[in-house]
């Protein structure tokens, strides 16, 4: 044995056998391989990153299991799911386009450093008809999204349909959201789903007042911080040197390097790669995302003290589904809307709720309001009502467990039950005690509807699971 080898050995008060084995040359697999590895490369995704633009990815979890606990069974799903990834929409379309026609109006010939890919590279909206749309091309599409989680919610939760009732779906009413509900239900229901799904489109109208999957609140409440949010960290102003400074004659500003970060997380939406998330750094993406949770934060989420009564509208109502139970209210409700449609019901439930206002100047890591983890394209919500036997630690009964984009997370005020879920009882009074009134808050004129209906008095036509006749532009209302 080499003497320094002895030496460590020595260091170490390991016996020459030990040594053996880690020194040897005919040393077992199992000897030296790791069960576990202590490495974690993946701390950073660009994929969690670009607040809601880019294409969907699974929530990082708290290692719960997100199959029932083994003493459980699932005999109820209420989900809200956001339309597949799209196309930018019209507003921020016209900033992209600023911002590309300000760096190929330079008439620059041949392009150097980070941006040498330009001489290849061509934009990926067909055109401005297609701003909002969801994608159809790229592994990430839309149209793929919506279809795939179909099947996976048919495999995880078939059990639930009995393959012969009709079962409704619920749409708000813009185009792309309603073609997510559609390619979820074909891929939910299979060959069935011309003749067993029944999809009834809600009107995303204020009139509607409560009984839509989009409430609004218009009272004139102070939204001064929303309205000045900050749009660019110092990041940015190094990212726009580094890349004028590459390519003679180009100006980039602050400005035009959140829009073509902009531009490059909704590239992925429908292409399977883009070469333009390379051009900016891991801190510029941190720095992205980051303005992406402020905006939700603010203007859609906890940091406006009004989205939790627009959310409670949601849950108020999710509880009566679950206190009916399946045999009364139905086994599968499935709803589609938007992301600011969903961050208000996550603000009602009181969860991921930090315990202080995000800064405005700086980044709090460990931030529990990250949008990629919350609202990314075709990210959802799903309460499971769970039927479960006695255990060692918990009792027979009924328990809820929140499922945000497939990772469980526990209700903050109980957790009692069978994998961190809470009993049924437990969770609707600590809700019924907390939820605000949306109709006071929200000063919702008495001549609207007052309270959520559609999930008890729904169609059960299939007249509206396709579409009829062409669509002649994506973006807008389809039923308003």
């Amino acid at each position: 044995m080499p003497s320094f080898i002895s030496g460590v050995i020595c260091a170490l008060g390991l016996s020459s056998g030990v040594a053996a084995v880690a020194y040897g040359d005919s040393v077992s697999k199992s000897a030296v391989e790791k069960q576990f590895s202590q490495e974690f490369p993946e701390g950073y995704s660009i994929l969690k990153h670009y607040g809601g633009n880019g294409p969907y990815s699974e929530r990082r979890s708290y290692g719960i299991s997100r199959d029932p606990p083994a003493s459980c069974a699932v005999d109820q799903v209420i989900m809200i799911k956001r339309h597949g990834e799209r196309f930018p929409s019209a507003s921020m379309g016209l900033l992209i386009e600023a911002s590309l026609a300000k760096i190929y109006g330079t008439g620059i010939s041949k392009w150097e450093g980070d941006l040498s890919f330009l001489d290849d590279w061509t934009y990926y909206v067909p055109d401005s008809c297609w701003y909002g749309a969801e994608t159809y091309s790229g592994p990430y599409a839309g149209l793929l999204d919506g279809y795939q989680h179909g099947v996976d919610y048919r495999d995880r939760y078939g059990s639930l349909w009995n393959g012969e009732s009709i079962v409704p779906m619920f749409s708000s009413g813009y185009s792309r959201v309603i073609n997510t509900a559609r390619k979820f239900g074909e891929g939910f229901f299979g060959y069935n789903y011309s003749t067993n799904a029944a999809l009834n489109i809600i009107s995303e109208s204020a009139s509607m007042g409560a009984n839509s999957l989009t409430p609004t609140c218009d009272t004139d409440n102070d939204t001064t911080t929303c309205d000045n949010l900050p749009t660019t960290f110092p990041q940015f102003k190094i990212a726009a040197a580094r890349l004028n400074s590459q390519n003679a004659g180009l100006n980039l500003t602050e400005s035009d390097v959140y829009n073509l970060m902009s531009m490059a997380s909704y590239e992925l939406n429908a292409r399977a790669f883009s070469d333009w998330i390379n051009v900016f750094t891991q801190d510029e993406w941190v720095s992205f995302g980051y303005i992406n949770d402020l905006s939700y934060y603010y203007c859609s989420g906890p940091g406006d003290k009004n989205m939790a009564a627009v959310g409670a509208v949601y849950v108020n109502a999710s509880l009566s589904l679950l206190n009916q139970g399946p045999e009364k209210a139905g086994p599968l409700i499935f709803n589609f809307a938007h992301d600011t449609d969903i961050t208000p019901i996550v603000s009602a439930l009181g969860v991921l709720v930090p315990d202080e206002d995000l800064p405005l100047d700086r980044i709090p890591f460990g931030n529990p309001y990250s949008t990629g983890d919350i609202v990314p394209q075709g990210g959802h919500l799903t309460i499971e009502r769970l039927s479960c036997n006695a255990t060692a630690m918990s009792k027979k009964g009924t328990y809820v467990r929140l499922v945000l984009n497939e990772a469980v997370v526990p209700f903050n005020e109980c957790q009692s039950g069978p994998g961190y879920s809470c009993p049924l009882s437990n969770y609707t009074s600590i809700l019924n005690k907390n939820l605000p009134n949306y109709i006071s808050t929200c000063s919702v004129p008495k001549s609207y509807p007052q309270y959520l209906d559609f999930w008890w008095n729904y169609n059960t036509t299939t007249r509206l699971n396709f579409q009829r006749g062409p669509i002649a532009c994506q973006e807008g209302d389809a039923m308003s």
